[in-house]
């Protein structure tokens, strides 16, 4: 039948849990866990590394058309394909399909990094990203594999500590090596490091073989990935365009395809017999409620991470390489709520507080960056994006461990892969959307802020003064002072537009479902069992 592919695995001997779990000795499951790490600062690393480093590739190369796309094409493949890799490493096995995810990522780096020109660039990225989507979620489902849930808290949260200093820390290394080498080697350099995962994986991680008869959904991940790619393109549409965007036939025509193929996708995972992502796993409460906080986590995140330098470098007037030392507060805030809350679920067995803890943390924070102006103090500023990073820190990781701990082990990968799609969604929407907003209001600030005769001299089209930093700074004093001032208000709402989703992550703690983590690998969270509506038998 069309949309599915059948596999047939050998009849082999299955090992028992307990056989899987002495298999894994602590030295061992150290040596997997840092080439699972560096797989995974690949994966973050170059959601954020081309940032600084495009100004520079647009010159050299051209095609300024092209200039977004750069980024869109690996945030589109890198956001739709994790189900399909958590499908493939339940049918195919963790291992083999992690190292495919290695191996296709290393191919869009070469790719990249030898580019003649802008289309080849675009199309090496989206390579990239399909790569870079089966790295992250492969690693957290093979740390599923290796690791019981109750000794799997700590190791979840170095890992979700890697992905949050990677995404900050990108745009300074980016600057670096193009400042000192070649932007090329901001591709390139993922090789070297690329061949060390693999040998690691190679040689240390031997899994039991999987022999579970299933079909791959070709037919629901194209639909998907259709799907959502269409859905953004129109926000992109909007994000460019501006208000009058809303109104024209690329963004009506891209959100009516997007939607219904969509509405498309969950008729035929309802009828599937092997669903990419099937959707039985949202009648179990702890996936559902993980899901809506992903979203909700990953919009306010991602649009944190985004907007954060352009405030930092233009309102108040920082370098680039300055401004990515003041995001560092940030980075530990993550680092320290996520290593620290997995350390304590480790040791207690619990981990419905700390999406609690961590939601009011970042509803705290956010409320402060929304009136930060280019005044405020550089210690509170920092004070600030450590309040949320803890925040940010402790929900990021504490989602994923209560999903794998609430779903059959049968479901790991794609319940894994289903979560990490979800925040990735999240942060995909909220920026296209938070992009679109801050168009939406330059719109306006900017002819209300500026002198009139400079409005006049750019025949209205005010936008044109948004160059690059430098180039704003160079421009007239008050010219200057007032694009400083209209995206100091813009930015402003766009934080304060936050709030309600860190509102919603609180509320989406209490909602969530706490079940004792478990002390073996394999099956399910242990007593009390819960049902598939999220319930304690009674």
């Amino acid at each position: 039948m069309y949309g599915f592919l059948r596999y047939h695995p050998s009849r082999t001997r299955r090992r028992s849990a307990a056989q899987v779990s002495a298999a894994f000795t602590h030295r061992r499951v150290l040596i997997i866990y840092l080439g699972l790490m560096a797989g995974m600062f690949l994966s973050a690393l170059d959601q954020m590394i081309v940032a600084t480093a495009l100004p520079t590739i647009v010159g050299e190369l051209g095609g300024l058309d092209y200039y977004s796309w750069v980024v869109t094409a690996y945030l589109l493949s890198g956001t739709v394909t994790p189900p399909l890799f958590g499908k493939l490493g339940d049918m195919y096995g963790r291992r083999i399909v992690y190292q495919a995810a290695v191996a296709i990522f290393l191919l869009g780096s070469l790719m990249a990094g030898l580019a003649p020109g802008m289309i080849e660039l675009v199309i090496a990225r989206g390579v990239q990203g399909v790569g870079a989507g089966g790295l992250a979620t492969s690693a957290f489902a093979i740390i599923g594999d290796v690791v019981p849930a109750r000794q799997r808290g700590r190791y979840i949260g170095y890992m979700g500590s890697v992905w949050a200093v990677a995404s900050v820390v990108g745009p300074l290394v980016g600057g670096f090596i193009v400042d000192n080498v070649s932007w090329r080697w901001v591709f390139l350099v993922n090789l070297p490091i690329g061949a060390v995962v693999l040998a690691v994986v190679a040689v240390v991680l031997k899994l039991p073989p999987v022999h579970r008869p299933a079909k791959l959904d070709i037919g629901g991940a194209v639909l998907l990935m259709s799907g959502v790619s269409l859905v953004l393109l129109a926000l992109l549409q909007v994000e460019r365009g501006g208000p009058a965007a809303w109104r024209t036939v690329p963004f009506l025509a891209s959100a009516a395809a997007g939607a219904a193929l969509l509405a498309a996708f969950v008729r035929w995972e309802a009828a599937a017999e092997e669903p990419l992502l099937p959707l039985r796993l949202f009648r179990i409460r702890i996936f559902s409620v993980c899901a809506a906080l992903g979203l909700a986590t990953g919009s306010a995140f991602f649009g944190t991470v985004v907007f954060l330098p352009l405030f930092l470098q233009v309102v108040t007037g920082v370098s680039a390489t300055n401004s990515g030392l003041l995001l560092l507060p940030l980075t530990a805030g993550i680092v320290a709520g996520s290593a620290g809350s997995g350390r304590l679920i480790t040791a207690t067995g619990r981990y419905r507080l700390y999406p609690i803890a961590g939601g009011i943390c970042t509803v705290i924070g956010m409320a402060l960056l929304s009136v930060m102006q280019g005044g405020t103090s550089p210690l509170v500023i920092s004070g600030t994006m450590l309040l949320a990073g803890l925040g940010f820190g402790m929900i990021l990781q504490t989602s994923l461990l209560a999903v794998q701990n609430g779903v059959d082990h049968g479901d790991l990968g794609v319940a894994t892969s289903s979560t990490q799609f979800f925040r990735l969604m999240g942060g995909s929407f909220g920026v296209a959307v938070f992009g679109s907003i801050l168009n939406i209001r330059l719109a306006t600030e900017l002819p209300a802020r500026l002198p009139a005769a400079t409005v006049a001299e750019v025949g209205g089209e005010v936008t044109r003064l948004l160059q690059s930093p430098t180039a704003i700074r160079a421009l007239a004093p008050e010219v200057a002072a007032g694009v400083a001032a209209a995206l100091e208000a813009s930015i402003q709402t766009i934080f304060l537009l936050t709030v309600p989703l860190t509102i919603l992550c609180v509320i989406f703690g209490f909602l969530l479902d706490e079940i004792p983590l478990r002390e073996t690998l394999g099956g399910r969270g242990e007593t009390p069992r819960r049902t598939e509506s999220g319930e304690a038998p009674g």
